[in-house]
C-alpha cells in the first residue's frame, strides 16, 4: 500500500461521527477517516455480529479489544484475539467475513 500526500493529522477516534453497518445478524458501528483511496477506521461489531457477504477488499486489521473470527469462503477460519490481527490483498485469497460472539474492537486500514 502507497500512503497519498498527507498532512500529519491528529485524529480522536472516538470524537469521530458513527455510522451503523447491520450484519446477517447484529451491526458494526463505523468511525472512519477517508483519505483518498485509503480509508481508517475504527470498528465496534456487536454481540452477535455476523457481517451480510463476502468480502474481496484489502486489509490491515488489528483487534484492540474482545475476539473476532475470521472465515474465508474456502473453509478456512482464524481466531483474532486483542493484539491480533491480520493482511490481506485485494483479491489476494478467498474472500473473508468477520462474525463475533461476544462483540469486539477493531482498527481497519484499507
Amino acid at each position: 500500500m502507497k500512503l497519498p500526500s498527507l498532512p500529519y493529522t491528529p485524529v480522536h477516534w472516538d470524537a469521530l461521527p458513527a455510522t451503523e453497518h447491520q450484519g446477517e445478524t447484529g451491526a458494526a458501528l463505523w468511525r472512519t477517516l477517508n483519505n483518498v483511496d485509503v480509508r481508517m477506521r475504527v470498528v465496534e461489531l456487536s454481540p452477535g455480529y455476523l457481517a451480510d457477504h463476502w468480502c474481496d477488499r484489502g486489509h490491515i486489521v488489528y483487534v484492540l479489544e474482545g475476539e473476532v473470527t475470521s472465515e474465508l469462503k474456502d473453509g478456512r477460519s482464524f481466531i483474532m484475539k486483542q493484539g491480533m490481527g491480520y493482511t490481506v490483498s485485494d483479491f489476494g485469497d478467498a474472500a473473508h467475513r468477520s462474525w463475533t460472539r461476544d462483540g469486539a474492537r477493531l482498527f481497519i486500514v484499507d
